[in-house]
């Protein structure tokens, strides 16, 4: 495959700066000896603490220490013609013309359909179609911001908001970050033209997760926080979709506490996010849940299987895991996180023949995620460090391409 592993590219960054083991080891807190497994390929992964305490400690963002998604070509073809559309669609050229608007054809019903489309899409890990839709949804949306009465005005302004955020997250799949924040933040300026009280905080824990993956923890948890207390004075929690976008910026802020080495705290949140899930179901329901925040008992659980798994609680994360029944609503993208923090368990556990088990049922029902998750690769090559191979590890390691 063309990216570097894990130990390829600390050791490249750590001699960029200059440093010895025992240097980086003094600057990290992490051991030189996970230092050395990590650089002479003894070990392939490490939990996000870890990792986190690594970048902090070479003076990168995370995404530099882990590199592009697997499934990402470092070779430049993912700025292709096709992105090359996203980004202009994004940021449209200085001094352009300004939106026109909608023709007589136009239908808001449609675009917004075709923006849940989107999501669906997204969460499917189809990625290349999201991406060709994106410029003509963006299009759609601006032309809308230009219609005639205020009402419809403000009605294209969230739908140009949510086109956006999707934008984001697919600059975020495509090791992008800093053009996903520059996307996120012109989709905050568009829901503060709707009227719609619930896209700026969905926005704003999309911009958060983006921050967690520059490694910037503290400004994840800080906006997570007030947009979730933000929401609560507001009384936005009285309605299921309210309490669902409250969910999730309640987690976001949960796992940027654990990652900045908080778990406690963490742990708390979560309890808090368990008790309030049970509500959504009794609230009444907004409509489309393609256009909301995941937020669920199923999706609550689920972080916390991660959570256990990520700081040291292979056991817990099992025995949390074991026998969990999913909502019907619980996109693809999330079933794929459970099945990886459960094989990655297995392996903490010892338990190869478990890992691989749960890694062929990940293949089978979304094998386009784990192309994109630089977590299974992880996991496949710690398995193929061992001596003797479990049944199917082969398979799986070719699929991946990192098979020797």
């Amino acid at each position: 495959m063309a990216n570097e592993d894990l130990g390829k590219t600390l050791r490249r960054l750590r001699r960029l700066a200059s440093l010895t083991q025992e240097e980086l080891a003094e600057r990290s807190g992490v051991s030189v000896d996970v230092i050395r497994q990590l650089e002479q390929g003894r070990k392939h992964s490490a939990r996000l603490p870890t990792l986190h305490a690594l970048a902090n400690g070479l003076g990168v963002e995370l995404t530099t220490l882990l590199g592009d998604p697997p499934a990402v070509s470092t070779s430049g073809e993912n700025d292709g013609p096709r992105f090359v559309a996203v980004r202009r669609a994004i940021m449209p050229a200085l001094w352009g013309p300004a939106p026109e608007p909608p023709g007589p054809d136009f239908s808001m019903n449609s675009l917004r359909e075709a923006i849940a489309d989107g999501w669906t899409h997204y969460h499917s890990a189809d990625f290349d179609t999201v991406m060709k839709a994106l410029p003509d949804l963006i299009s759609d949306a601006r032309s809308a911001t230009a219609s005639g009465s205020d009402a419809a005005r403000k009605t294209g302004f969230a739908a140009l908001g949510k086109a956006l955020q999707l934008a984001g997250h697919v600059a975020v799949r495509m090791g992008k970050t800093d053009l996903a924040l520059i996307s996120l933040e012109r989709a905050i300026d568009a829901a503060g033209q709707s009227s719609d009280p619930l896209l700026l905080p969905m926005i704003v824990n999309s911009t958060a997760w983006t921050y967690q993956r520059q490694g910037r923890l503290e400004d994840a948890l800080g906006i997570a926080l007030r947009a979730a207390d933000d929401m609560a004075n507001a009384g936005h929690t009285d309605t299921a979709d309210g309490l669902k976008v409250w969910g999730a910026l309640t987690m976001s802020a949960a796992t940027s506490a654990a990652r900045s080495g908080d778990y406690e705290r963490a742990a708390a949140m979560m309890e808090t996010a368990e008790k309030e899930a049970a509500r959504v179901a009794k609230l009444p329901d907004g409509g489309d849940n393609r256009m909301v925040s995941v937020f669920s008992p199923s999706s609550v659980r689920i972080e916390r299987v991660r959570l256990a798994v990520q700081y040291g609680h292979p056991q817990d994360a099992l025995a949390m895991a074991k026998g969990m029944r999913l909502s019907k609503d619980t996109p693809p993208s999330w079933r794929t996180w459970l099945l990886l923090d459960v094989a990655r368990a297995h392996t903490d556990t010892g338990d190869a023949a478990g890992a691989v088990k749960t890694l062929e049922s990940l293949r089978r029902v979304a094998p386009t995620w784990m192309q994109h998750h630089t977590l299974a690769v992880a996991i496949v090559r710690d398995l193929w460090a061992l001596p003797n191979h479990p049944p199917g590890l082969r398979s799986l390691a070719e699929f991946l391409g990192i098979c020797e």
